[in-house]
């Protein structure tokens, strides 16, 4: 082996073992490196039994580095390859794949359609939690465009438009953009009428029945040959109101042989007579289908990327026809399954709630037994929390489960350094105190942050307890800032024993709370509301403030009711 031989084995050794390094970001070894080595140059084959020996050594002068020296000196020798390796690392700190084609488009433009027909449940917020975090990461832009051109089966709630933007909101995303379809008529109407003069669509009056029999057996509507001027003439008619529902209908001219029937000739305008609840929009009587109005908006908007559910392939196949007549290019599909989620009986359903709440079966859409966002934040749940949750369930076509204990654990993680502990007893059992006991318990604020200090609980003759931390007859239990006491014919004695007995293990710790001078509260649940009594701190605390009560989980503080003479939390989590 010559000696410029050895010197270029000893450069590719020292790349190859840089990768590896900086890659793994743990020391090189000789058996990884050797595959690629000599896959990137098959001629050192013939010097394979001496190729070992010489990278041996410089692997060790490699692992004497820093990763910082390593890196540094990778970026000399392989800058294209340590690009590729960090392009990577940053892919890989991302739940979501990167978008098609992204690359291609000098802005990633997306778009959160709401229906507004009421406030968004749990899984409406999948939506605005990928999109958004899609925005973040390609510097992109997203509008809200209400998607309300059907004010008579999916009718919209005019409280519903200003609720989803405060959803939305609550989520930690503000839209560049918000646009109602409703405001757009005029726009669809000019397509249309273009599309009619490309030869594109035609007028029919054929009932569903008689349609959806031709449309079945691939035959042609009658009315599909009409010529251009009669078609204009009856779509302004259409526009101007002279048809009743169902007497006329403007369908898109597709392929009627089409192997699949849902995309051959569909309807793209119909008429309602209900009117639309905002006066803006009252007087139209002339309405796109969705499929019509989200396609033109789409190109309009200059939308780069949708994202919709797999049961709605077909809108994009519909959609393309549209797209065809005018020579637009279609903007990139994601497809997605359905998210299932666990933990609510309510069915996922805005018409099921809002059908609940007029019933009285739910107190409405923020009640902690209702699954919408609205209730989760009541809850002193944080979106982020459920952006993060919704975000890590990536976008995979097969339908994906979500458990609320993932959005529990990410709201725990964000609150629990901040959030102070306090003792509440759950239908608690009242038993009197003797012995010399403190006049004060002193518990920590935050067992982590001794420097917020102790809370100050005065202490009676008696305390509460819940049934089944009563101890057995003659044992000892460890009031948790307060002190050790035995059990014994139906009261507590004081023991003066030292917390050495918890450390042993002989004695168990539970939460407490003094009897007169606790605090009434009413903690609402998923499950239904709990009553009991809170040390008399409690009282003292503001709406909105969250509080771990030991032992049994996070509440945000909702109210203090003077009549009731109760407190009000609503429990978030474990």
């Amino acid at each position: 082996m010559n000696d410029e031989l050895r010197e270029r084995i000893e450069r590719e050794a020292e790349k190859h073992a840089l990768l590896n390094a900086v890659k793994h970001e743990s020391d090189a070894d000789v058996g990884a490196i050797m595959g690629p080595l000599m896959g990137d140059n098959p001629d050192f084959r013939e010097h394979g039994d001496e190729i070992p020996g010489i990278a041996g050594g410089v692997i060790g002068r490699v692992n004497d580095l820093s990763y910082e020296e390593k890196r540094e000196r990778l970026e000399d020798l392989a800058p294209e390859e340590l690009a590729e390796i960090e392009a990577e690392d940053e892919e890989d700190e991302h739940d979501l794949p990167d978008l098609p084609n992204a690359k291609e488009y000098d802005e990633i433009r997306m778009r959160v359609a709401p229906n507004p027909n009421g406030p968004w449940h749990v899984g409406h917020a999948r939506m605005p939690a990928v999109i958004g975090t899609y925005k973040e990461r390609y510097d992109g832009w997203f509008c809200v465009r209400f998607d309300d051109t059907d004010p008579e089966t999916k009718r919209p709630d005019m409280e519903a438009y200003d609720a989803i933007l405060e959803d939305l909101d609550y989520l930690g995303f503000e839209p560049d953009a918000t646009y109602k379809a409703s405001d757009r008529l005029e726009t669809y109407y000019e397509h249309a009428r273009e599309l009619i003069e490309l030869g594109g669509a035609y007028t029919c009056s054929c009932s569903g029945e008689e349609f959806s029999e031709l449309k079945n057996s691939g035959e042609p509507c009658p009315h599909r040959e009409k010529d251009v001027e009669t078609v204009s003439e009856e779509f302004e008619a259409m526009v101007d109101g002279e048809y009743s529902s169902g007497e006329m209908v403007l369908r898109i001219k597709t392929d009627i042989e089409h192997k699949n029937p849902a995309l051959r000739d569909w309807v793209g305008f119909r008429m309602i007579d209900t009117p639309h609840p905002r006066e803006e929009a009252s007087d139209y009587r002339c309405w796109p289908m969705l499929d019509f109005q989200s396609g033109v908006d789409d190109h309009l908007l200059e939308i780069s990327h949708i994202i919709r559910g797999i049961d709605l392939q077909d809108s994009a196949k519909r959609q393309q026809f549209v797209y065809d007549y005018f020579d637009w290019d279609y903007p990139e599909v994601v497809h997605w399954g359905h998210v299932q989620i666990d933990a609510y009986d309510v069915k996922m359903s805005t018409s099921t709630i809002a059908e609940l709440i007029e019933e009285g079966e739910l107190d409405g859409w923020d009640d902690p037994r209702a699954p919408t966002l609205k209730s989760l934040r009541r809850r002193g749940i944080r979106g982020e929390a459920i952006v993060e949750a919704m975000a890590g369930l990536g976008t995979s076509t097969s339908d994906v489960d979500l458990a609320m204990s993932s959005i529990y654990a990410n709201n725990r993680d964000l609150i629990d350094e901040e959030t102070d502990r306090r003792f509440f007893v759950r239908e608690g059992n009242q038993l009197p105190i003797s012995g010399d006991p403190p006049a004060e318990a002193n518990p920590p604020l935050h067992p982590n942050h001794e420097e917020r200090g102790v809370r100050e609980i005065p202490v009676s003759d008696s305390v509460m307890l819940e049934p089944e931390d009563v101890p057995e007859d003659g044992e000892r239990i460890w009031l948790k800032g307060f002190g050790c006491f035995r059990y014994a014919e139906g009261a507590l004695e004081y023991t003066a024993d030292d917390i050495d007995v918890v450390r042993e293990g002989e004695v168990d710790v539970v939460h407490w709370a003094p009897a007169s001078e606790s605090v009434a509260v009413r903690m609402r649940t998923p499950d239904g509301d709990v009553r009991g009594h809170a040390e008399p701190g409690v009282g003292d605390l503001e709406s909105d403030e969250m509080v771990q009560f030991e032992r049994v989980g996070f509440a945000r503080i909702d109210r203090h009711d003077d009549e009731e003479e109760e407190t009000v939390v609503y429990y978030a989590h474990p």
